[in-house]
């Protein structure tokens, strides 16, 4: 009997570029043209941009967690794990699953979709006591540790443990980091009216960045709005300052000062995931270069978007490439499952080409400024236009109902302080959430697939 096998299209990530992907080659492929796993460590899409509505409660972390098996139409088969490696020449990824098992999974056809890690450097102590805010755990855990500082400070008869409680650095003065200072500064303020101990003056939040301007993408006007709303918060802007030295109770800016503090959040940038080390294939800062088709040079079948690829920008031009936004993702997510289709129908591929259609701060409660099609807004008609393209961009109708629900209960009722008990056991860091010592190098991969590739006789 003669055995038809159907191609295997692989796709690792689950971030908007390869659920998209996933979304658009489940709707376009018949069930016997191709076979499509997802590789993921969680069976959910991770909604990024409202990470910091989540570290502050106002939402709750579900809400932007969508579920990759909701739908009743999906047919992709979703592998529980990470990608450590791929072998392009054998045509193998090397898989971690969640119960920490090495598994092989072949494959026809790769989407190379693994997103970012955040961007650290070496300064001491960094990874050792500062957060991230790339995860949804991350977003979680910031939250109870932000309200245990309260509490803790509350309860403390030190001064000085309680000023170093008191006082928050956040690291980074891109959309992330100024987005997260803004949210959780106004959970504190609203928090400190419930510990009627506590000196509402001593708290005291702090955005730094070693850049010369605060979301130099915004333009002057709106970066100059965005800093004087968060001033009028009182929330310490730097500009031109980084960190020198991390530890577990201050922190020492390049500057020379130093601000006793617990808690350090940072969140200055992202790099491609370190998958792209394993490939041996040519980057640009980092980043898998790529046609404008998304395809790897020299390697039929493989394709890579999103964070991890430098994809040419054609609207731009001038070789610049598309920024690790989610707008680009989305869209790249759908080009490429049109030209995997075309690839498996021996049709011609199209190049990926999408004008920015702008960008949406949201600073909470009233505040945000926004640039949609190149027109500057803030206050209350960019805080309707933030929240407007997020609800369009989450994937499901589920989602939008519960993003919005929040929204409308924070506003009529405000805060909650609970903390969810996540510090319960021990205390957890940057390096702790993103697994970046998981990962195999380019030998260790060629060695592990020698090793189980079975042996002709």
């Amino acid at each position: 009997m003669n055995t038809v096998t159907r191609p295997r299209i692989l796709v690792v990530g689950a971030g908007f570029a390869g659920v998209e992907c996933v979304r658009r080659l489940e709707r376009k492929l018949a069930p016997y043209e191709a076979d499509v796993t997802l590789l993921t460590p969680f069976a959910y899409q991770l909604y990024l941009p409202l990470l910091p509505e989540v570290a502050s409660g106002v939402l709750t972390p579900q809400s932007i967690a969508l579920s990759l098996r909701r739908s009743k139409k999906y047919r992709t088969r979703i592998i529980p794990g990470g990608a450590i490696g791929v072998d392009l020449k054998a045509k193998v990824c090397v898989v971690r699953t969640i119960t920490d098992r090495m598994v092989d999974e072949p494959y026809d056809y790769i989407v190379l979709a693994p997103g970012s890690v955040t961007r650290t450097f070496d300064i001491p102590g960094l990874t050792e006591h500062a957060f991230g805010m790339k995860t949804l755990a991350e977003a979680a855990y910031i939250r109870d540790h932000v309200i245990s500082q309260l509490d803790l400070a509350d309860a403390s008869e030190d001064p000085a443990e309680r000023a170093s409680r008191l006082q928050f650095v956040v690291v980074g003065g891109g959309y992330a980091g100024t987005e997260t200072a803004a949210c959780l500064q106004r959970l504190t303020h609203a928090a400190v009216k419930r510990y009627p101990r506590l000196d509402p003056g001593l708290i005291k939040w702090h955005l730094i960045d070693i850049a010369p301007k605060l979301m130099p993408e915004l333009g002057d006007k709106l970066g100059r709005s965005a800093q004087e709303i968060l001033r009028r918060r009182g929330i310490e802007i730097s500009l031109g300052v980084s960190i020198a030295k991390a530890g577990p109770e201050e922190v020492t800016f390049t500057d020379g000062r130093v601000v006793p503090t617990r808690t350090l959040i940072w969140t200055a940038g992202v790099v491609a995931s370190p998958l792209i080390a394993t490939l041996g294939a040519d980057t640009v800062k980092g980043r898998l270069a790529v046609t404008a088709e998304m395809c790897l040079p020299g390697h039929d079948g493989v394709f890579a978007l999103g964070d991890s690829a430098a994809v040419p920008d054609l609207a731009k031009g001038d070789g610049a490439v598309c920024p690790p936004t989610a707008q680009h993702a989305m869209r790249q997510g759908r080009k490429v499952a049109e030209n995997v289709i075309a690839t498996l129908r021996n049709q011609p591929m199209q190049p990926y080409e999408h004008k920015d259609l702008g960008l949406v701060v949201d600073l909470g409660g009233k505040d945000a400024v926004a640039k949609p099609l190149g027109v500057d807004l803030s206050g209350v008609p960019a805080q309707a236009v933030a929240r407007g393209y997020h609800l369009g961009a989450l994937r499901t109708n589920v989602a939008k109902t519960r993003v919005l629900t929040n929204w409308l209960l924070n506003a009529v009722a405000g805060y909650d302080f609970v903390r969810t008990g996540f510090q319960a056991r021990k205390p957890a860091k940057l390096k702790d959430f993103e697994y970046t010592d998981t990962y195999l190098t380019r030998e260790q991969v060629q060695e592990h697939i020698e090793r189980t590739r079975p042996r002709e006789l």
